[in-house]
């Protein structure tokens, strides 16, 4: 059969990666998708750069839509990334009739919606498998492999950089800056980290993951989001007293009422595998009725992880070419007339509705009778406790002081109802400091 042929957006640090892994395996690439693959053209901005990298073998253009406008080339990989012109470039691919693979998370999290209608009226295929945790194949898991199961959850560990940070801190007893320098030095964090730090990225990540798991829209504005710059490395180590590692998780999870779809900071039992899963590794917990629990660990990034996603991509595209669209794998799982409407059957729950474990660390006056208080207004509200760690006072403010740490553990509960009694406890004139809040979950087939 006539080669598939490629036109590629962009040949930055994964376009490299892509480029050259194909060229390298293209003889057994092509044995598993039944014919060729050749990327033939190449577009980015420095052609000079471009020109080094794939020499004579594609053809070097500026203008990724002299890619587009080709009609020799049948798939259009975009690696530029972001919301803007990535968009779109992608619209326009597919409205020229161009399967399309992208590993821009941040476009399908936001505009996914819109992308795969379009896809859809035209027939074309939009594959993504590079999107989410790298070289780790969990949307072909998800979309195929446990196509059988009713999905019950999702919480993954899908941010290199974030997780090297917090392995960093509790390593090696590193603040959050430290650990963020040291991670900028080796070239695990951006100079400009806002994305990881904040959840941002988790955050598109846990998005279309949600989306494929429960054949819900892709909802990004929907999901909460917080990040690691809060966190101390008291936290850190109080959690390893207790027995728990603290991990940043994106989490998606089906309850009676509707999706919770959530990234924060968030307390493990150090016993699970996920828990150990440390430096800029990925790794995905899925939790199936039929199947039980499943873990997906690898490279969430990297040139040649990355590529290995995009091109198992190039595969299934150069496999499904000449198919029937009708008989096609969903795009998100879910055959598109039978998605769940935004806000219908599983609406995504806003965050005073999420039930779940909290770590509390409260900074009091070392006073007799503060503890009753405290645990008083929490039972009150009908907030169980799971532990309590206190500190001497000695231990948190050096020899004489008078205040303390009291850690508390607590058990499932509402969020509205830990928000009202927090509401209580913050203003008592022993409470010395803003408490710290810290999800827990236990992980549990």
């Amino acid at each position: 059969m006539k080669p598939i042929q490629v036109g590629l957006l962009g040949i930055g640090t994964v376009g490299r990666g892509t480029f050259e892994v194909l060229t390298r395996n293209q003889e057994e690439i092509g044995r598993r998708a039944g014919r060729g693959i050749e990327i033939t053209m190449v577009a980015d901005l420095d052609t000079a750069r471009a020109r080094e990298i794939v020499g004579e073998r594609a053809r070097v253009v500026g203008d990724a839509r002299e890619v587009i406008a080709n009609p020799e080339i049948d798939v259009v990989i975009e690696l530029i990334g972001g919301y803007g012109i990535a968009r779109q470039l992608v619209l326009e691919a597919i409205a020229a009739g161009k399967h399309v693979v992208t590993a821009n998370k941040a476009l399908l999290a936001v505009h996914g919606a819109e992308i795969f209608k379009a896809a859809a009226a035209k027939g074309v295929i939009v594959a993504f498998e590079a999107a989410v945790a790298g070289g780790i194949p969990i949307i072909k898991a998800l979309r195929e492999g446990l196509t059988a199961n009713r999905i019950q959850w999702v919480a993954g560990i899908i941010n290199g950089t974030t997780n090297f940070i917090l392995s960093e801190m509790r390593d090696k007893g590193m603040d959050f800056e430290a650990a963020l320098k040291d991670a900028q030095r080796l070239g695990y964090a951006e100079a400009d980290p806002t994305f990881d730090i904040e959840g941002v990225d988790a955050a598109h990540k846990a998005t279309l993951i949600s989306a494929i798991a429960f054949g819900i829209p892709v909802q990004f504005d929907k999901c909460h989001v917080e990040g690691i710059t809060r966190l101390v490395s008291a936290d850190i180590k109080y959690a390893e007293q207790l027995g728990y590692r603290i991990k940043l998780l994106g989490i998606a999870k089906r309850t009676d009422g509707g999706v919770e779809l959530r990234v924060h900071p968030t307390l493990i039992p150090a016993r699970r595998l996920i828990a150990n899963v440390d430096g800029a590794m990925n790794a995905v917990v899925v939790q199936g009725d039929a199947v039980g629990t499943t873990l997906y660990y690898g490279k969430g990034a990297g040139s040649e992880p990355t590529a290995s996603a995009v091109i198992a991509d190039l595969v299934d595209i150069a496999r499904l070419d000449g198919a029937d669209p009708a008989h096609r794998v969903p795009p998100l799982a879910f055959q598109s007339n039978t998605l769940a409407a935004a806000g219908g059957d599983l609406p995504v729950l806003p965050m005073a509705e999420v039930v779940t474990g909290y770590y509390l660390r409260i900074r009091v006056a070392d006073e007799a009778g503060v503890l009753a208080r405290i645990t008083g207004i929490l039972a009150n509200a009908g907030i169980s406790i799971d532990a309590i760690l206190q500190r001497e006072a000695d231990e948190v403010g050096g020899e004489g002081s008078t205040q303390t740490d009291l850690i508390i553990l607590t058990h499932d509960t509402r969020e509205g109802d830990l928000d009202g009694a927090l509401a209580h406890i913050q203003p008592l004139p022993t409470v010395l400091a803003p408490i710290t809040r810290i999800r827990k979950e236990e992980l549990q087939g």
